[in-house]
Order: C-alpha cells, then sequence, then structure tokens
C-alpha cells in the first residue's frame, strides 16, 4: 500500500554557499535519513563553487584564467558542461550572455575587490571579443584554451547549475519531489504530495522591500530571474546594476527592471535572464520569440510596473498581477 500525504514529514534544508545561501524543500516517510541528505548536498554545492567561483584564487575557474593563451588545459566535467553551455547560449544570444565579462565586473566592484575607476575605464575602453569568438572547447579531452585574453566570470550561469546539481543529488536519494533554490533561482521536481505544483513568488522589482509581484506554479522546471533591484552600485546618483553589458564593458544602462525565465534546466534560465536583460525588452522578446522561451519582462515606467509575457506560459496572461497570474508548467528543452 502506497504512502499517503499525511504519512509524509516535511523537511526544510539548507545551507550557505556562493555568499548565499541554497535550499531544498521535501517530504519524506517517517524514519527517513536526512543527515546523509543534507550533507550530499552541501557537497554538491561546495564542489561548483570550489570549481567556478572568483572569489576563491585557487579555484578551477581562476585556474583556467591565469592560464596562457594558445595553451590547452584540462577543465573538470562540471565546470565544462557549464563553459559548453556558456558558450552556446553566447551564440544563441548573439553575444548577449557573455562569460568573458569578468574584468568588467571585478572593475566595477561585484566581484571580490572593490570598484577600481582607472579599471574601469580600461573595461569600458577595451575592444571586446566575445568568449565564443576566442575560447576553444576540446570536447574528447575535456579540456580548452583561449586565443586571446580572456577573464572568465560565470556568475550568470553557475547559481543556476548549483541548483541543478541539488536537484539531481535529491534524486539520487529517490526524491522526486522537491523544490531547490539558490539566492531565488529555483526548480521544482515533480508535484507537492497533495497533487498540486510548488508555487513560488515573482518578485517585485524593488530595491526597498521584497515582496511578490506575481505568481508561477510549476512542474518539473525551472526559473531564474535577472534584476537591478538586488545587486547595484549607485554612481553620480545614479543606480545601475550588476549585470554587464558586452557592448560596453559597463552595467547595463536602460535595461528592464527584470527579466524572469522559465526552462526545463536552472542553468538555461539563469543564462537566458541574462541575456534578455542584456539586450532589453525589444531585442529581448524578439529573441525569446525565436527561440521559444518563456519569460516575463518587468519595465519601469514611471512609478508603474509594466508586464510583457513572452512564450506559452506567460503570452495569454495580461495584466500580470499577484491576484491574476498563476500558470503552471512542464518546462520543454531549450
Amino acid at each position: 500500500m502506497s504512502k499517503t500525504y499525511t504519512d509524509l514529514y516535511r523537511h526544510a534544508l539548507n545551507g550557505p554557499t556562493m555568499g548565499t545561501r541554497w535550499s531544498a524543500l521535501f517530504l519524506a516517510p517517517s524514519g527517513f535519513e536526512i543527515a546523509p541528505v543534507k550533507a550530499a548536498l552541501q557537497v554538491a554545492v561546495e564542489k561548483v563553487d570550489m570549481q567556478m567561483s572568483t572569489w576563491k584564487p585557487d579555484s578551477d575557474l581562476m585556474r583556467l584564467n591565469a592560464a596562457p593563451t594558445d595553451t590547452w588545459t584540462p577543465v573538470p566535467e562540471e565546470l565544462f558542461h557549464v563553459l559548453q553551455t556558456g558558450l552556446e547560449i553566447g551564440r544563441m544570444s548573439g553575444g548577449a550572455f557573455d562569460i568573458g565579462m569578468g574584468d568588467a565586473v571585478r572593475a566595477w566592484g561585484f566581484g571580490s575587490e572593490d570598484a577600481d575607476p582607472v579599471r574601469i575605464q580600461a573595461a569600458l575602453g577595451m575592444k571586446r571579443h566575445a568568449a565564443h569568438e576566442v575560447l576553444e572547447l576540446d570536447h574528447a579531452g575535456r579540456r580548452m584554451r583561449k586565443h586571446a585574453p580572456l577573464a572568465l566570470d560565470l556568475s550568470g550561469i553557475a547559481k543556476g547549475f548549483g541548483v541543478d546539481r541539488l536537484a539531481e543529488t535529491l534524486i539520487g536519494f529517490g526524491i522526486r519531489d522537491a523544490l531547490v533554490g539558490i539566492d531565488g533561482e529555483l526548480r521544482a521536481l515533480g508535484l507537492q504530495p497533495d497533487g498540486s505544483p510548488w508555487v513560488i513568488a515573482v518578485e517585485e522589482p524593488d530595491i526597498r522591500i521584497r515582496t511578490p509581484y506575481s505568481i508561477l506554479a510549476l512542474q518539473d522546471a525551472a526559473v531564474a530571474t535577472s534584476g537591478d533591484y538586488r545587486h547595484w552600485i549607485e554612481v553620480g546618483g545614479r543606480h545601475l546594476s550588476h549585470t554587464m553589458d558586452p557592448r560596453r564593458g559597463g552595467p547595463l544602462q536602460d535595461a528592464p527592471a527584470s527579466v524572469t525565465v522559465v526552462a526545463q534546466t536552472c542553468m538555461e534560465a539563469d543564462a537566458w535572464a541574462t541575456a534578455l536583460m542584456v539586450l532589453g525588452t525589444n531585442h529581448g522578446i524578439a529573441l525569446a520569440e525565436e527561440h521559444g522561451l518563456s519569460a516575463l519582462f518587468l519595465k519601469r515606467a514611471g512609478n508603474d510596473i509594466v508586464p510583457t509575457g513572452v512564450g506559452p506560459l506567460f503570452r495569454a496572461q495580461a495584466p500580470m498581477s499577484l491576484n491574476s497570474f498563476t500558470t503552471s508548467s512542464r518546462a520543454t528543452p531549450i
């Protein structure tokens, strides 16, 4: 006889990673050993951080950044997969998503060092090649080489991959219904025990308070948001987002307040949310439609927020508000 909803116990696990915290919410029967699950989840995200952090001088990513040009360098399996996906989405987005913006990220003070006016000017004035143009991957040998100087930064994709690793770890323990996340990037596995989708909020793009703007109900799907309201700096009285514009080597200007993407994996959702944010509302909507992405653009108009939905999850729902917008999805591959 199968377990009923009342036979299950709710477990909410969390731990530190990447300067924030990971979380995992699921239900399991009485007597289920939680300690090994939590330990495995922590190991999974620590491995991602150790490979992909720009805050750890001895990370695998920083080792790649220090490698000379035109020299093959071995790459760990997980990092290779993220680099491959990052370069692919870079190509598909016409360079809007670029994993080679590490110099600009650090120059503007969004990395492990304070903002530096000299390096800011260098980043703004640099003639750039997109990472997908100068970074070569050898799939058979699982190695890479740069054909020009390149400062890799995976802040627009690594957290999403970390969320996917949390999900895969739970599946390895036989847990196929769960909600996992890192810093607002989330992935839903299956359904809640009562058969309903996992319900999450898309935040209002407000720097002062955290409040929901709309609601998503997800099944076997991931969601990520790129916005200008959580990580930012103020320069000359102007609010500047942490998201770098590869076209200028500095923070985005006149971008949407936020872009939320629903995809099959959180890594894809994370990278595409950044790409569409960089492109802006008009070009971002066009690219999302071209690739069949489900995306929600929130743009400021005075004191109002103007939503635009793209894709099967969002297009038919307008206006989208906390009370009127709820959608359920089984995400399809991008």
